[in-house]
């Protein structure tokens, strides 16, 4: 009993850890490469973000954060407004 006890929670604790996020949202405003290029830098430099991908045609901006990190939707506009752009809807999938 006390094996099993043990198991299922290592197992509940490595899958906390292992469980990462994958966040799109839409930009409004971005036009250009240069808009594109400075969008991902500033993604880049949150902490929690893993990896930033833009897609400018579509005016999207994919998020996939590191295991056991999440970004708010406050701290997704912060980073978009501040960047210079307004924001459209957010996405989540685990």
């Amino acid at each position: 009993m006390r094996r099993a006890l043990l198991t299922f929670a290592a197992l509940i604790t490595l899958t906390g850890y292992a469980w990462a996020e994958t966040i799109t949202t839409t930009v409004n405003g971005m036009v250009c490469a240069f808009c594109a290029t400075g969008i991902e830098k500033t993604f880049r430099k949150q902490p929690e973000v893993a990896s930033v991908k833009v897609d400018l045609p579509r005016k999207q901006v994919v998020i996939h954060t590191k295991p056991g990190k999440t970004l708010s939707d406050t701290k997704i506009k912060e980073v978009v407004t501040y960047s210079g752009y307004t924001m459209g809807k957010i996405q989540r999938m685990p």
